[in-house]
């Protein structure tokens, strides 16, 4: 069972071709056999979330939320780790800013 905050390995689909790929991924929530995720990028110039290797990551990542999907369980290879409690309240912080400045 997945669990907001989980680090998971998934192959997704870019929007930009048709292919997939496998690529570290947050589960943000899972709904109806939905998984909402955010991307991650070991592209550390890229604006985001930090997520060190302190924190389990293979390499100093960035979470990238501008870059959230839907994906299938079937696309999820493997769940890697999941995030602290502090990590998560930053991740859903940050979403419900920027879900509120729609509203503005």
């Amino acid at each position: 069972m997945l669990k907001a905050g989980d680090v998971i390995l998934a192959e997704v689909q870019f929007t930009d071709t048709p292919e997939t790929k496998t690529r570290p991924c947050v589960v943000l929530f899972e709904e109806l056999g939905n998984i909402i995720v955010a991307g991650i990028t070991s592209n550390i110039d890229m604006r985001g979330i930090a997520l060190t290797k302190k924190e389990g990551a293979i390499k100093d990542s960035v979470i990238k939320l501008n870059y959230i999907f839907t994906i299938s369980s079937q696309a999820i290879q493997k769940v890697l780790f999941p995030l602290s409690a502090e990590k998560k309240r930053i991740i859903f912080t940050e979403l419900v800013k920027r879900l509120n400045a729609f509203n503005q």
